[in-house]
Order: C-alpha cells, then structure tokens, then sequence
C-alpha cells in the first residue's frame, strides 16, 4: 500500500474555519445521480472487494496529542466502457463494529464515474483504525476499480492530508 502525506501551511480562511457539523446521512442515488446508469439486466458474473483503511483519529507528538480528520471515500469505475455495480458501502469502526451502511441498494456507476462517500471531522465513530468495506460487480470482464480514502486535518497552522488505498479482499489460505 502506498501511503502520500502532504504538509499544507497556510491554507488562509480554511485554516480557522468553523468546526464542520456532522451532515446528514449520504444519498449516492440523490448527491451522484450524474454518475450512476441503471443497474444492468443481465447477470452480474464478475464481484470483489476492497477494504479501505481510514483514520478518522490519529495520535501524534507521542501519543499526547489527537488529531482528527474528516475521510472522503471515493470508489471510482476504472472502465472506459463498462458499467460497475457498487453493492456495498459499509463503514467500521476501531473495533470491527459497523458503524454506517451508505447504500440502501446496488447502484452502477457509468464508465469513469465516481461516487463519494464524506464523513466530517467532528464524526469520531470510526476511531483510528476506522475501516471500509466496498463491494463490486460487473456483468463481465472490467478493469478493476479504485477506491481510496483522502484524510485530511490539522492543528492550528499545521494541516495533513494523507490518502489511504483500498486494498482487494481476496481468501487467503493453502495452495
């Protein structure tokens, strides 16, 4: 997994922005409906999964300082010509609990299309080893897609944005 952290300083009237309130529960259907095609008729032969780290919380300046961050997850259809079914959007927390169900029904996404999923800054359920799952399926054959999860938070002038790459789940065990 490869993780990018950035330094921003200096970010002007976001620096001393208000605290963000906790938005009401995400619509994919409602807030993406650009992105999203009707589901397809025939049978979806192709699924996975990703799990996605995300840290709501992280501890710094040796355990004595905690430093929360709001979490956008975007899962993004990486095919130029197939649509991709979203089956799931769960959230976890530090625990394994879940936390929070983002669909209430599959949704496909068109070619290229991406969907996103915000969880604001002052949202602590998932703690620091907060997690998602996101499943998928394609009727056939598709590029795999990118989910990632963008943290991004600060400490008076010091603000941190970090991404955290969705991993496949796939069963490990004997060969």
């Amino acid at each position: 997994m490869r993780t990018v952290l950035w330094l921003i300083a200096g970010l002007g009237p976001f620096a001393s922005a208000a605290p963000v309130v906790a938005q009401p529960k995400v619509n994919i259907e409602q807030n993406f409906s650009d992105s999203l095609t009707p589901l397809p008729k025939q049978e979806l032969g192709v699924s996975g999964g990703f799990y996605v780290p995300a840290y709501s919380s992280v501890a710094m300046s040796q355990g004595k300082l905690r430093v929360d961050f709001s979490v956008t997850l975007s899962v993004h259809n990486a095919s130029e010509t197939r649509p991709l079914v979203v089956r799931r959007i769960a959230y976890f927390d530090t625990a394994g609990k879940q936390v929070e169900s983002y669909l209430k029904a599959p949704v496909a996404l068109k070619p290229l299309a991406t969907v996103s999923i915000f969880v604001p800054t002052d949202d602590l359920r998932g703690g620091t080893g907060a997690n998602f799952l996101v499943d998928w399926a394609a009727t056939e054959e598709i590029a795999e897609p990118v989910v990632e999860a963008l943290m991004v938070g600060g400490v008076a002038n010091a603000h941190y944005a970090f991404i955290s790459q969705g991993r496949p789940t796939r069963t490990a065990g004997k060969k």
